[in-house]
């Protein structure tokens, strides 16, 4: 897929700086089984179909994306659940994402995938985090058919995963109904909960300098996925300047967005190493508390 913003770097290249861990925040890979089901799941899942109606967007499994982190040098990736609208679908999705992870070698991990409003939303929750999952996500109110700003319905969801201090994460925020206002409710309605919220929280950063904004997000963190197609290539300084680069996560959402060649820019950006490093890789590893293995560590050398 051609990537948008293919004209001249934007920032400082930095070509002498030390590799720092690399920890892809937000890829996505299906099971071949769900590859193969492309044309009957356009039938039965709507937000499947409002993604992949057209046969030329890719689907990826599991090989793909080891393979893409291998060219594009990233450690170690978070794969998010696809919000499916059937929670034996999600069932299903976890139990192969839980399989993969545990075969790769500690190069991936994943969030598991629920039905929010569903009555077995917070039971399926705590089979995942036993399962191994660092997190609950990702979450499409639009996709699901969930309001945000409702309490009763996602409070027992919320409750377990507060319970188990894990986050729920990738509200596709900015697009849709996930918009700021509705976000800040729904912070206001779980200010316990720890929250990432994927495509840069749809613009929400940029509400942070009003004071009261800042207090409902103390516990949300913002990743990058997808963010050439978004914003302007440097929200990532800006950003960075206006909360701080340890809430910042580095998401590719891959295979929408090739991962070699956003990796690249990001290192582009004139940004201090130790807020690069940060982005990269700490605030995803705190945020999901990632076992990232010795061995990876000393085969890149770090």
């Amino acid at each position: 897929m051609t990537e948008p913003g293919g004209g001249a770097d934007i920032g400082t290249r930095r070509e002498t700086a030390p590799r720092s861990l690399v920890v892809d925040a937000h890829v996505h890979a299906f099971p071949n089984e769900i590859i193969a089901s492309r044309t009957t799941l356009v039938e039965r899942d709507r937000w499947f179909a409002h993604l992949y109606v057209n046969p030329a967007t890719r689907l990826s499994n599991a090989d793909d994306l080891l393979a893409s982190m291998a060219v594009a040098g990233v450690d170690h990736a978070v794969m998010c659940g696809f919000p499916w609208s059937d929670p034996g679908l999600c069932r299903t999705n976890n139990d192969w994402m839980a399989t993969v992870s545990d075969a790769s070698g500690g190069r991936l991990s994943w969030l598991g995938i629920v039905v929010p409003q569903h009555p077995s939303a917070a039971n399926e929750a705590e089979r995942c985090f036993a399962l191994g999952a660092a997190g609950i996500g990702e979450l499409n109110a639009d996709g699901q058919g969930f309001d945000l700003t409702a309490n009763g319905p996602l409070r027992a969801l919320v409750g377990t995963c507060v319970a188990a201090e894990r986050p729920v994460g990738r509200e596709y925020p900015g697009k849709g109904t996930a918009t700021p206002d509705r976000l800040l409710r729904f912070l206001a309605n779980h200010p316990d909960l720890d929250v990432v919220l994927a495509h840069w929280g749809g613009g929400l950063p940029f509400y942070e300098l009003m004071p009261e904004v800042a207090a409902l997000c103390r516990r949300v963190r913002y990743d990058t996925a997808a963010s050439p197609y978004l914003y302007r290539h440097d929200i990532l300084r800006v950003v960075t300047n206006l909360i701080g680069a340890d809430r910042i996560l580095w998401g590719s959402d891959f295979p929408v967005l090739g991962q070699q060649r956003f990796l690249r820019r990001t290192l582009e950006t004139d940004l201090p190493a130790d807020a690069l490093s940060s982005i990269l890789s700490g605030s995803t590893q705190s945020t999901y508390r990632l076992p990232i293995s010795a061995r990876i560590l000393e085969g890149r050398g770090a």
